[in-house]
């Protein structure tokens, strides 16, 4: 294996680096010897050869999870506890290598790196607290010799997706449909979207295949190894890789009699195939889709909190969240003040490798996102658009950075305003009144996310309320919390992750009646 010619990380546990799917507890590799490359967005060296497994290599998982299902699913709650509490303490313990992992195979700067592994780790510990708490209830029943109580229990065998890479066109991808769907996501946090599906699904007593992201399985394959430091049983867990077959193997894991459950975080258009290929065995699914997040400046907000607020929302990851801020609507008064202000933070950014420790954001994951933001970008000149700071490639760093960008003057006819960037972009829209920036922020066929900054309590109420989106943030632009439920409204899909919701994805509600009780004897 080439290694990259950038920085390459000297992990302080070198069998965390792993180029082997994970099944029944073993690292394994394709039986035809079939493999893809993995590249380090900064340098687009090749920095990893992982397996392109076969669908029979994936019906092999999925039996084997079934197997382990069998014993996994009596395993008290409080053992569970300890194993998920257990595979917690050892992420941390490792989160400098995890981190260097993500900063190599995704790019966001080191700093950024450590936060995510400690927010993964963190649904682990949560969901460790929440598994010995699956209550049931005791309900009156309205016959008089009947008692009816109702336990949960494990749905059984779940498949954890990610079809497709970030706006590839299908159509390069043998089996893949005609029409156009964009990307799956969670190659951008790839600790954090691993264990908020694997938490709650061990916690419940279900066992999972995980398809890993083909731009970014390294950090999949670590957390793997860890599960089995943490005393995971042999096939509870199963991470599964390929890049050419993952169409087939999504089909697989929708189709598949055995998965009783698919978790999926991407696309609106794959999501949307996925539920078709679901609805032949009447799957239970969780969706979180697209995003295109409205962030609302109002002219009674604290400016300079909105525009940390802003950053916060729209440059983490460089952009390339489900939650970031798409579209900015700035009340009129406050428009240029705030325009000026965001811009002259944005011109103090460093661009740059995500190891050096100065540069305050990375590249992004390929080309084909880079191209996604300027066409973006060049789509908004053309419509009278005014850039405000950045606005190019940074091809002297590599072919997968660009500048981050603030652009003014947006109108709702720019491809902005309706598609999501997943990219470095501040678009700023100027508003009048607060019934026409609510209503232009519903306009989205998505759901997932919104923010907005006032500081008029009744407002806020107002406008929260209002939003049509899952989650709001509210004087913020950080929404993320294991403590919060995670997921969307309309075409942002369904379910949610993380919180004390999150277990009930995975299971399914069981009522017991008790007859002939009657009343005391004697």
């Amino acid at each position: 294996m080439r290694l990259s010619s950038h920085v390459v990380p000297k992990l302080k546990d070198p069998s965390l680096f792993r180029e082997a799917a994970f099944i029944n507890g073993q690292f394994v590799q394709a039986k035809d010897g079939k493999t893809f490359d993995v590249h380090d967005p900064a340098s687009t060296d090749r920095i990893a050869t992982i397996p392109e497994l076969s669908v029979s290599e994936v019906q092999d998982a999925i039996n084997i999870a079934r197997d382990a299902l069998k014993s996994f699913r009596r395993t008290l709650p409080r053992e569970r506890a300890r194993m998920l509490r257990k595979w917690y303490d050892l992420i941390m313990e490792n989160q400098e290598d995890l981190a260097a992992l993500i900063t190599w195979e995704n790019g966001k700067p080191l700093a950024d790196a450590r936060g995510e592994v400690a927010y993964a780790a963190a649904f682990f510990e949560w969901f460790s607290e929440e598994a010995p708490r699956m209550y049931g209830d005791n309900i009156p029943a309205s016959v008089r010799e009947n008692r009816v109580v109702t336990v949960k229990q494990p749905i059984g065998v779940c498949g954890l997706i990610t079809p497709y890479a970030c706006t590839r066109c299908p159509s390069s991808i043998p089996g893949s449909p005609t029409h156009t769907i964009c990307f799956s996501k969670r190659w951008n946090f790839p600790a954090a979207m691993i264990t908020r599906k694997i938490g709650p699904a061990l916690a419940a007593g279900c066992t999972i295949v995980a398809k890993a992201p083909e731009e970014t399985p390294l950090t999949s394959l670590a957390i793997a190894e860890l599960a089995n430091r943490a005393g995971i049983p042999k096939g509870v867990v199963n991470v599964v890789t390929a890049l050419k077959n993952t169409p087939e193997i999504g089909k697989e894991l929708c189709t598949n009699p055995i998965i009783k459950k698919v978790s999926f975080t991407g696309s609106t258009g794959v999501g949307k195939l996925l539920m078709q290929q679901c609805s032949s065995t009447l799957k239970k699914l969780s969706l979180e889709l697209g995003g295109n997040a409205p962030f609302i400046v109002f002219d009674d907000a604290d400016l300079d909190k909105a525009v940390s607020g802003a950053i916060t929302s729209k440059f983490r990851s460089s952009g390339q969240t489900c939650v970031c801020a798409n579209r900015i609507y700035v009340q009129d008064a406050v428009y240029n003040e705030f325009s000026k202000r965001l811009a002259e933070k944005v011109k103090g950014f460093r661009v740059g490798s995500g190891y050096h420790l100065e540069n305050t954001h990375g590249p992004l994951i390929h080309e084909r996102a880079v191209g996604k933001v300027q066409d973006h970008v060049e789509d908004a000149l053309k419509k009278g658009g005014t850039v405000l700071a950045g606005g190019k490639g940074l091809d002297h760093l590599g072919p997968n950075f660009y500048e981050p960008t603030v652009i003014a003057n947006m109108t709702s006819d720019m491809r902005i305003h309706r598609e999501e960037t997943f990219g470095p972009i501040a678009a700023l829209f100027r508003f009048n009144s607060e019934n026409e920036v609510v209503d232009l922020a519903n306009e989205a066929e998505v759901g997932l996310a919104g923010y907005f900054f006032s500081s008029d309590i009744a407002r806020i109420w107002r406008v929260a309320e209002a939003l049509e989106v899952g989650m709001v943030g509210a004087n913020t632009g950080l929404i993320s919390d294991v403590a919060s439920p995670f997921g969307g409204v309309k075409e942002s899909g369904f379910g949610r992750e993380g919180s004390k919701y999150g277990i009930d994805e995975y299971t399914v509600i069981k009522s017991i009646t008790f007859g002939g009780v009657g009343e005391l004897q004697g």
